[in-house]
């Protein structure tokens, strides 16, 4: 019986030779056939070069399920492009040639192009050991992109739909008695011209975020002897409370009647064995409980064997980690991430899983583990695998090496809404997903959804959340990661973590009474190393000169995450990335693996005192003090002059000087109207912007379209410390910080004033917009920019611009320094 922490078996491979591939045709022909040899690849890794016809991947690809016989499928394969509904070329070679399991479009592969219609062709001969006939013949994919029909001799023995998913196929029936039999996949990818999830995969990758397609066969190919009752698949959930492994072996219906036994091992030690019903839950003692954590990985193998009458019919080997996910509240009273029932910061990378070489499939399993094993040289506890998966051997690395793993269910493609039968698809395949990875002990919780990257309707995705913690209660579901950002339709208030995104960032949501929060990616600096770019060049959020540069604004970032675990109470962050991937160049490495582009050790330092300083003890918000009382504010302007180029300050001194501004007719008296580029500046900082403070001001749109419009605002030299606008991106006025927006619920009308109050309370940590005198949005936000630029009214700063020009009007503007009430705000409003 073999052990997970042992080598896996032997490779008992039969990745056939180009000849023996051929063997259905003519000795003549098969003299003259094509050879297999890679493309050139537009960057290598330092694997590249390692990979071969004959070693194509041949590790055991499924750790968590082993058996002793198996034979690697994986190799030179025949292929062609096909067309839709063609037949399968049955008995007919094909002009090409392809490693499997290297995509179409990658280097290895040998074919270097996107096909939308594919077949693929080999011959493969059964071990006479095996025993076929009275065992059975189980054919295995890893993955398949996207919708795959497989023959065995010409029949049809399986067709699976979902780019990401495991499936097999027992082909028994279709084999013939003895000698070489045939098999064919046949393969459809339309990649983004449809709605079928695809991630970052792009038919023309855009110079930005989204890449190379990755289609066809990109993860292992297998076949095994099964027997007729067996082990089809196992359900593992650890109870640290009891200190017990809730386990179910699945037989598929074929054990019906049958018994398990199942032995739980720490090494060569017994720790438990137990008997029980096969398909039914049974109870595993583990006592004296070694626990999985990030800094002490243990894992207990698990020996199952099925047994009819005391017979035994099949064994596998299996493994499984001890520990829990879970929330608790911190010493400042907020909720925040655990594990074990102890606060644990998760300090993540965004990971893509792209590699220049193999783009989906990383080159050989020593790359895949690389990625993850630099994790943990940097000092990271987490991995968020990012809108796309991996193969089984990825989850068991990060098992070993003790990694917490995010896993997100691919996106489907941006821009629109997808149509029903694509969201039924999307469903369909988030189910599979979640039902395939949920034994992996790294694996602590769920992404639906990136940014609203083909989301469809904001109860469904609280929906979808409810249907994946129903799916897998053991895990956290975080219902939709960066909901504040591009195409969200908004919080659905489900799942058990509210993200955010912020470049640079870090974003800083705050929990709420049952959800904890996390900002879901931030960073992104980036760095052009020269020879090691797959354009030639290269952008990212924020460009840097030097090395030396990019880890001082690394670590620079990473102090203001430890500052919003410690007062937002933020409980994980993902900086933004692992590698570079083609036009990004944001990674901790190039994209071939060959270039380190910060100073390690400084990043792990950094990382390892987030760690421990985010504790829950918090610090709190910090107590703005009451500011002056009354409805006046500290400065206001009524507009009542009715002529030249100044506005008055009605309270104080801060008399606002005019440009490109007429004067007009107001709610009251006057008011002064921009035409899309004029301001009214102040000349001072009128509030202190990392307190409280509120904004009133009667306003009119002349027109609301897609452009910005703001109507205060007070700059920091960069980006407005804050904006009372109306959103072009929403059409909704909205009170806004840079990447965060209090919406009103409606567009508003042109040509009609309506009365505008934004209120930033620094000790509740939040964002408030009021219109006619009702609240109608409020947002978490945490912290905000401290700021000593001059408050203005008819125009935003972003970037160091001057943008966002108001085309409309203004009234009696005031500004406070304090939180208004309610009752206040509602007060100023009827005035």
């Amino acid at each position: 019986m073999l052990s997970s922490r042992k080598a896996v078996p032997r490779l008992l491979t039969t990745a056939v030779a180009l000849a023996t591939a051929l063997l259905m045709t003519t000795s003549a022909a098969t003299a003259a056939a094509p050879r297999w040899s890679s493309a050139k690849p537009r960057m290598v890794t330092p694997w590249t070069h390692e990979v071969g016809p004959d070693n194509a991947l041949p590790e055991y690809p499924r750790p968590q399920l082993v058996r002793k016989d198996w034979q690697n499928l994986n190799g030179v394969w025949e292929f062609s492009g096909a067309t839709p509904g063609q037949a399968p070329p049955v008995g007919t070679p094909l002009a090409e040639r392809i490693l499997v399991p290297y995509p179409t479009e990658s280097a290895l592969s040998g074919i270097q192009r996107h096909e939308d219609h594919m077949f693929y062709r080999r011959t493969f001969t059964v071990p006479r050991h095996w025993r076929v006939g009275e065992n059975r013949l189980k054919l295995n994919f890893g993955a398949v992109d996207h919708k795959a029909t497989v023959w065995v001799n010409g029949k049809q023995v399986a067709v699976h739909q979902g780019g990401y998913g495991a499936f097999s196929a027992d082909v028994t029936a279709a084999l013939t008695p003895s000698g070489l039999q045939e098999l064919i996949v046949g393969v459809e990818d339309l990649t983004d011209a449809t709605w079928q999830p695809v991630g970052k995969q792009r038919r023309v990758p855009d110079k930005g975020i989204f890449y190379e397609g990755a289609s066809g066969i990109w993860q292992t190919v297998w076949m095994e002897p099964v027997a007729p009752a067996r082990v089809e698949t196992l359900e593992m959930v650890p109870d640290v409370d009891t200190g017990t492994l809730k386990l179910t072996v699945n037989t598929g219906g074929t054990g019906a009647g049958h018994t398990v036994e199942a032995v739980v091992r720490d090494g060569g030690r017994v720790v438990s064995r137990t008997e029980g019903a096969a398909d039914r839950p049974m109870s595993l003692p583990v006592p004296q409980t070694k626990l999985w954590t990030p800094d002490t990985p243990f894992l207990y193998d698990l020996d199952v064997v099925v047994k009819d009458r005391n017979r035994p019919v099949d064994r596998v080997s299996s493994y499984f980690g001890m520990r829990e996910v879970g929330s608790t509240r911190g010493k400042d009273g907020k909720l925040r991430l655990t594990l074990n029932g102890k606060i644990l910061f998760l300090m993540s990378t965004l990971d893509q899983g792209y590699w220049p070489d193999g783009i989906y499939t990383a080159p050989t399993d020593r790359a895949l583990r690389f990625d993850l094993e630099q994790h943990k040289v940097l000092g990271f506890n987490t991995v968020r695998k990012h809108i796309k998966t991996e193969p089984d051997r990825w989850y068991h690395h990060a098992d070993r090496l003790g990694l917490l793993v995010w896993q997100d269910m691919p996106s489907m493609k941006t821009g629109g809404r997808p149509p029903v039968d694509a969201q039924q698809q999307f469903e369909r395949e988030l189910r599979e997903l979640v039902q395939q990875k949920k034994n992996w002990t790294s694996v602590i919780g769920w992404v639906p959804f990136n940014e609203g990257w083909g989301e469809w309707d904001r109860e469904a995705t609280g929906r979808i959340a409810d249907a994946v913690r129903a799916q897998d209660p053991s895990r956290l579901v975080n219902a939709h990661s960066g909901v504040n950002c591009c195409d969200s339709l908004g919080d659905s208030g489900k799942g058990q973590v509210i993200d955010w995104h912020a470049y640079p960032g870090p974003a800083k949501p705050m929990p709420d009474a049952t959800r904890t929060a996390i900002d879901g990616e931030h960073g992104g600096y980036g760095l052009e190393v020269e020879g090691h770019m797959w354009f030639g060049e290269g952008h990212a959020y924020e460009m840097v000169k030097d090395s030396e540069t990019l880890t001082k604004r690394y670590v620079q970032n990473q102090k203001d995450v430890l500052a919003a675990a410690r007062t937002c109470a933020i409980s994980g962050a993902i900086y933004t990335q692992i590698t570079d991937v083609e036009h990004e160049v944001n990674g901790f490495f190039t994209y071939d693996r060959q270039v380190k582009k910060m100073d390690f050790a400084r990043v792990r330092a950094v990382n390892e005192e987030i760690i421990r300083g985010a504790d829950g003890s918090g610090g709190g918000q910090p107590d703005p003090g009451p500011g002056t009382p009354g409805l006046n504010g500290v400065h206001a302007y009524k507009f009542d002059e009715g002529g030249g180029t100044a506005a008055k300050d009605a309270v104080g001194t801060a008399h606002a000087t005019l440009t490109n501004a007429t004067w007009t007719s107001g709610v009251t008296g006057g008011a002064v109207a921009f035409a899309g580029n004029g301001q009214a500046d102040t000349g001072v900082s009128q509030v202190d912007t990392a307190g409280s403070y509120s904004v009133s001001a009667w306003a009119k749109l002349d027109e609301a379209g897609g452009a910005f419009q703001t109507v205060v605002s007070q700059d920091t030299g960069r980006d407005s410390a804050f904006f009372l606008q109306y959103s072009g991106q929403d059409q909704r006025w909205a009170m806004s910080f840079v990447g965060l927006r209090a919406l009103s619920p409606a567009k508003p009308e042109v040509g009609k004033w309506y009365h505008l109050t934004g209120v930033r309370d620094a000790k509740a940590g939040t964002l408030s917009l009021y219109v006619d005198g009702a609240k109608v949005a409020e947002q978490n936000a945490c912290t905000a920019p401290k700021s000593t630029g001059a408050t203005v009214i008819g125009r935003g700063q972003y970037g160091g611009n001057q943008v966002d020009h108001l085309r409309g009007a203004v009234d009696d503007v005031r500004v406070f320094d304090r939180a208004l009430s309610p009752a206040e705000v509602a007060t100023l409003a009827r005035r």
